[in-house]
């Protein structure tokens, strides 16, 4: 009588089936009574309310049963913050699993999953990893004001760089200004400490306009020339080229999603000849379908500065000179300008 659920629940797999933001593990089975009992996980209440509807628009007179399907995303679940100047996301439950991303101070997540110190965790971009939970806390960080403008900066006990260093601050990181002496500035970070206030770029104060806004990712972006490459890296101990964009765009106050096939979804569609702060992308051929692998910013034309593998770290390249780059090119998109002619 339920032949058709089989194939419902491999067209809601194929629709939820990103597991960097999705979670869709649904199974059935016919009870004594003859009705569909569901097992499984799902991200939350809509994508179980969608699935109901649909098992009913094809059963209507069905009795189902989906008690036993979990929604991860629900009122119990802990909000945490991270604690420490910076951790990591993992694809499993350790550190030796492939990290996906990082997470500065202060950011938060909701935890859907705990095994022994690993928590499974949305962040509030919906981005899902595996993090070390003694690295978070429950306690919110103060209201932020400012971000931390320049790649690394020392963290200092005193108003002075000949003082004990308490730890160290990144480009991204959102702090909360609590006092300015002459060229300095008391913050609070993972630590309370000082930093010279030109290392602070003021929330309320980030660029408005789209052209101000490239001047700044432009900037930012050189400012982190010659930072390692590193895979799932967000931050200059080593970054990786979505990362990168990221980084830079959020310092202008322009939010991107965390992986480049992501960032290309979320822009508008842009073709050569590219301007400044356009993302270019760069592929290869999978199942017959384009699949992006690398971005970097345009400097205009063909010119653009990215986190390259090949040249492991922040650099400038030459689509068409570099054969691989010119090869893989695939498109571009921005999150800046008006539709162009």
């Amino acid at each position: 009588m339920y032949d058709q659920l089989p194939e419902l629940l491999k067209e809601f797999s194929r629709q939820f089936s990103d597991s960097r933001e999705h979670i869709f593990d649904v199974t059935f089975e016919i009870a004594d009574d003859g009705q569909p009992v569901f097992h499984g996980r799902v991200m939350d209440i809509q994508v179980q309310q969608a699935l109901e509807a649909a098992v009913y628009g094809v059963y209507p007179a069905a009795k189902a049963d989906f008690s036993g399907v979990q929604i991860l995303c629900n009122a119990s679940n802990r909000h945490l913050y991270v604690s420490t100047n910076l951790t990591s996301l993992h694809a499993g439950t350790s550190f030796l699993k492939e990290m996906v991303s990082q997470m500065l101070y202060g950011a938060q997540m909701e935890v859907l999953a705990e095994e022994g110190n690993w928590g499974f965790v949305r962040q509030a971009d919906g981005y899902l990893g595996w993090t070390y939970l003694p690295y978070l806390t429950a306690t919110p960080p103060l209201e932020t004001t400012h971000l931390v403008c320049i790649p690394v900066q020392p963290l200092f006990v005193k108003a002075s760089s000949d003082s004990e260093r308490l730890t160290r601050v990144m480009a991204g990181m959102s702090v909360t200004l609590l006092e300015v002496a002459g060229d300095w500035a008391l913050i609070q970070a993972n630590e309370r400490g000082w930093v010279p206030f030109k290392t602070l770029r003021a929330i309320d104060a980030l660029p408005k306009s789209n052209e101000e806004r490239c001047k700044t990712i432009l900037s930012d972006a050189f400012k982190m020339t010659g930072t390692p490459y590193l895979w799932g890296g967000c931050t200059a101990n080593g970054i990786d080229c979505s990362g990168l964009a990221q980084l830079t765009h959020r310092l202008a106050g322009v939010a991107l999603r965390r992986d480049a096939d992501m960032q290309y979804a979320g822009g508008r569609k842009v073709e050569a000849p590219f301007r400044p702060c356009d993302l270019v992308f760069f592929g290869d051929q999978e199942d017959g379908e384009q699949r992006i692998t690398h971005v970097g910013i345009s400097l205009g034309g063909w010119e653009m500065i990215h986190s390259s593998r090949s040249r492991n770290g922040v650099y400038t390249d030459d689509i068409q000179a570099v054969p691989h780059l010119r090869d893989s090119f695939l498109f571009g998109c921005t999150y800046l300008d008006e539709p162009r002619e």
